[in-house]
């Protein structure tokens, strides 16, 4: 088994975390490796729930604030293993996970490790499954098993974000869309009823469409409404019956998973939609005492959360949470994601600055 160093720099251990592969559904190496290397921290009280490992203080500290980060990544595309790479004098880590997240995880180990007397107890938490549908993702299951460990009076997800603090995430919701016709030979095409033919408004629709931007307690979300798949046909001569369009809609945090639905339904209405993936955003939560600390420690500059991320499953118990790791979003799942070395020693100067003032 692989094993984690976690008296490095947070640089090094980005690497060796990335080179431990670990795409959703194969992240058992991973958590192995982390599941050892905080075990043997005799500060900490370590859970481990199938993939996703728990290690919390217990200093009976007035205020308790939650740290997390997912272990998997999207597929590897030859993008691993980690190397360093210099662009207009700048180091970087490229690699997969770099960006999305494990610069963060990595970061959040060697502070699990260093932070023996916080000024707050602190739960730390590294999971499984975040990239894939959201009953699957590990949060879900430690929800159901050991909800008592989700208690704190705020939270911080490692999620890229340049360093920046993002307060709240927008929703996400995906949607099949169907067109329905009828097979027949396509040399006999009139005989038939072509489905991906009848799939061309919804394309229109959708190209037509202007995402709005939703101020949301003075951050603006900006909303997105995107086929991202399509499909249809059995061969290449027959006059295909079904054409279905999977399309996705980022949703801003003032707006309600049902408000979501509807808003699609109505904006495809007269062809089939079947929702298939629905999570509700988070707002800002900046007005908790906790938070307005932690941002004024870091000296950032609160921005908005276009993509979904796990604050909105903290938002949903009533705790406050922030985005704030290491990486550029836009990097996120990307071929070429690489993270700046000054970014990752960045934050583990803001939390740790933060977390150790007493």
């Amino acid at each position: 088994m692989p094993e984690l160093d976690l008296t490095v720099s947070s640089a090094d251990l980005t690497r060796a975390v990335c080179d431990i592969p670990s795409v959703s559904d194969d992240e058992t190496t991973l958590a192995d490796a982390i599941f050892a290397a905080v075990s043997s921290l005799t500060h900490l009280e370590v859970v481990r729930d199938g993939d996703t490992i728990v290690a919390r203080t217990q200093l009976g500290r007035a205020q308790r604030v939650v740290i997390a980060g997912h272990i998997d990544t999207v597929p590897v595309n030859a993008n691993l293993p980690v190397r360093e790479v210099v662009e207009d004098g700048e180091t970087f880590l490229w690699g997969r996970g770099t960006v999305d997240m494990k610069a963060g995880v990595a970061v959040q180990l060697k502070l699990a490790a260093e932070l023996t007397d916080p000024r707050v107890d602190i739960t730390w938490m590294w999971y499984d499954h975040e990239e894939v549908a959201a009953e699957l993702n590990g949060l879900t299951r430690l929800a159901a098993n050991r909800p008592d460990l989700f208690a704190g009076d705020f939270a911080i997800l490692g999620e890229p974000s340049n360093g920046q603090v993002e307060g709240g995430c927008n929703g996400n919701l995906r949607a099949i869309v169907r067109t329905h016709g009828v097979r027949s030979h396509s040399a006999r095409a009139w005989i038939g009823d072509n489905a991906i033919h009848h799939a061309a408004p919804i394309l229109q629709r959708l190209a037509d469409h202007t995402p709005a931007d939703v101020e949301v307690e003075g951050l603006v979300y900006r909303e997105g409404l995107n086929a991202v798949r399509i499909s249809g046909g059995i061969a290449g001569n027959v006059i295909p019956d079904l054409c279905e369009v999977e399309v996705n809609y980022r949703f801003a945090p003032s707006r309600t998973p049902d408000e979501a639905v509807g808003i699609v339904r109505d904006f495809f209405a007269g062809f089939e939609v079947e929702v298939v993936d629905l999570a509700g955003g988070a707002r800002p939560g900046l007005d908790a005492p906790l938070a307005q600390e932690f941002v004024a420690a870091v000296g950032a500059e609160p921005r908005p959360k276009y993509g979904w991320t796990d604050v909105a499953r903290f938002s949903a118990l009533g705790v406050p949470a922030v985005n704030y790791g290491p990486g550029d979003p836009s990097l996120a799942h990307h071929d070429q994601e690489r993270v700046p070395v000054a970014q990752i020693d960045a934050v583990e100067r803001g939390l740790r600055a933060w977390l150790a003032v007493r």
